[in-house]
């Protein structure tokens, strides 16, 4: 190939992806005889400029293998590549081939090799590179504040900053994010109201980074302050300060604010249409949150997973099965937060053979060592009845927090396995594991349950003298429930005497304890006392007249009966449920399913044929 030949279609290469055409760009490289360092270098500056650091890097050592000749604009290529994918190891290798070559004294290399060691959080390489340059420009700074903040060295990355000969508003905007993400989210604003001083004018990255600070802050006066400089600065239209704005309004529960944001973006990215459907899914609005699903261009997994949640959380588990399901069928494989998310569907379905299923589909994809997917088989086995899987998981899982051992207590609590819970505790302290309000709810519940009083009280007393937590309603209510089944009814009410604010959870508890143990007297004071809380509700009604049922007072259960009618008030039906071959059915009282009684009468038709048979008595087999 000619020299002008070469130069024309490395020239029509740079064109063609610059233009967005790479596949062209890609096709026409390949069709390439001859290829020089510039026609290579030209190819991955096109991949670089794809975001393609992949292709880039096997790029490069392809060229390498085909013998051209590499220049400090190859590797700049190479290490930017290493550096999008953290890839320390092949950062490490073409660090090394550049001090072979003698290009490590060209400043671009150098440069890039400062931004891969920060990318890959290495500060203390990135530094070494720093220091051995001869003359570091704007650049070279930025990008050793930018590996310091990456790898929340903010002290050290503050000092950097101090000692730069020039902050442009790089350096600044590099500082505000970092402090913006850190635990001290307001030196940020201070940060800003410096650089204004200095007559910098902030940019995107500025003001987004300045919302993301507000939403940590938990200030909508700081963000309303904030957004009205982004209109005055002209930033309101571009789409990456107004997504922030939609997570900083949602977060906020302003969804009316957050509506109008997005309603008048000219160009909307996924993340605002997956903003804007987990934020109506996180108020309840259902409908909404599923139009909007349903209107977007595209989605992804954040936006399948968000509907999933989103149903999850509302109680709407077979919904969220259903989304998940269809997830798949669309090509979108599930992560983490997906698996997590229908297994909490699948928990309160309880529906033992789904969680089977989403267990299996975690191990297949490699999701079941992930602590968030973890916590979740641990809850699902534990409120699915099988204990013995959930508690495998729970002694399989190599790292546990707080939300692994709560659900665990609270797995042994509902299966009466009360002392496998307070020893759980025990573990915990020892792994430096604090507990926190639910863990003792937990094993105030894991007490109740089996009736081991003395152990309960224990646990509501030094769950404040030693662990600093004070008891809440729900643990109170707990206690009297515990006091109340166990028979201890003058403890429980003296307890409920002591409690200045009264709730509706303690009067259910005592009269509950009330029905079982026979005490009319004590359960008519304290169901009066429930339905004047609550006189719209069937609860206190119920209760009582089921206790003079229990009792032989028939006449005093028909006169609560006929109040709860005077007041308008009616029972809610029962219901129950049973999982038959991974098929959840429920039978709800007074309402009969077709498709149930249809089944149920053809068995109860072949039950009495076999009783009719001669073979059978009334107390088993004729011999």
């Amino acid at each position: 190939m000619c020299r002008l030949h070469l130069i024309s279609t490395t020239s029509r290469i740079v064109f063609l992806a610059r233009s967005g055409l790479l596949s062209a760009a890609q096709q026409l490289f390949d069709q390439m005889p001859d290829k020089d360092t510039v026609a290579w270098n030209a190819m991955l500056a096109a991949y670089s400029r794809a975001g393609l650091p992949s292709q880039a890097l096997s790029l490069f050592y392809t060229m390498r293998a085909s013998y051209t000749p590499t220049d400090p604009f190859s590797f700049t290529s190479a290490l930017a590549a290493a550096a999008d994918l953290r890839h320390l190891r092949a950062g490490e290798k073409l660090h090394s081939l550049a001090l072979r070559s003698g290009f490590c004294i060209s400043l671009p290399v150098s440069n890039c090799l400062i931004n891969m060691y920060g990318k890959c959080f290495r500060p203390l390489d990135a530094n070494k590179v720093f220091e051995e340059i001869d003359e570091e420009n704007e650049v070279s700074w930025c990008s050793l504040l930018h590996g310091l903040v990456m790898s929340d060295l903010l002290k050290e990355a503050c000092e950097v900053f101090e000692d730069m000969p020039i902050r442009n508003l790089i350096a600044w905007n590099i500082v505000i994010m970092g402090f913006a993400s850190s635990d001290c989210p307001e030196i940020s604003m201070c940060l800003f109201r410096e650089m204004v001083m200095l007559d910098f004018k902030g940019d995107v990255l500025t003001f987004t980074s300045l919302i993301n600070s507000c939403a940590e802050l938990s200030e909508p006066f700081f963000g309303q302050m904030i957004h009205s400089m982004i209109i005055q600065n002209g930033w309101a239209s571009t789409v990456e300060v107004s997504n922030s704005l939609l997570s900083y309004y949602t977060k906020f529960s302003c969804h009316i604010d957050a509506s109008r944001i997005f309603e008048s973006m000219e160009t909307r990215s996924l993340v605002s249409w997956n903003t804007m459907i987990d934020a109506h899914m996180k108020l309840g609005n259902i409908e909404k949150a599923l139009k909007l699903f349903q209107a977007a261009p595209e989605t992804n997994i954040v936006s399948w997973t968000s509907i999933v949640a989103g149903f999850a959380r509302n109680g709407y588990g077979e919904e969220a099965f259903y989304y998940y399901v269809n997830m798949q069928r669309n090509l979108h494989l599930p992560d983490q937060f997906t698996l997590g998310a229908v297994l909490h569907a699948c928990a309160t379905l309880t529906v033992l053979g789904n969680g089977l299923m989403v267990h299996g589909c975690a191990i297949c994809h490699g999701f079941e060592p992930f602590l968030y997917v973890s916590n979740g088989l641990v809850n699902m086995y534990a409120k699915c009845g099988d204990i013995k899987s959930s508690s495998k998981v729970f002694d399989e899982m190599k790292a546990k927090d707080l939300v692994s051992c709560n659900a665990m207590i609270f797995g042994f609590a509902v299966h009466g396995w009360a002392q496998k819970a307070l020893n759980l505790l025990e573990d915990m302290i020892a792994s430096s594991v604090l507990p926190d309000k639910l863990t003792f709810l937990g094993l105030l519940t894991a007490c109740c349950h089996s009736g081991l009083v003395e152990q309960g009280m224990d646990v509501l007393s030094y769950m404040e003298s030693v662990h600093g937590v004070s008891p809440d309603a729900d643990h109170l209510t707990c206690v009297v429930d515990m006091l109340s089944r166990a028979g201890c009814l003058r403890q429980a009410t003296i307890l409920l005497d002591l409690i200045e604010e009264k709730h509706v959870g303690y009067c259910e508890a005592l009269l509950s304890g009330s029905s079982v143990h026979g005490d009319v007297r004590l359960g008519k004071k304290v169901g009066e006392k429930l339905i004047g809380m609550e006189p719209e509700k069937d609860v206190g009604y119920v209760m009582l007249s089921n206790l003079y049922c229990f009792n032989g007072r028939w006449k005093d259960a028909e006169k609560m009966r006929k109040a709860m009618g005077e007041q308008g008030v009616k029972k809610a039906p029962g219901c129950s449920w049973i999982e038959v071959r991974d098929v959840l059915m429920v039978f709800v009282s007074g309402v009969a399913s077709l498709s149930h009684m249809v089944d149920l009468h053809n068995m109860l038709t072949v039950l009495e044929s076999e009783m009719r048979n001669p073979s059978f008595v009334s107390f088993g087999l004729r011999s």
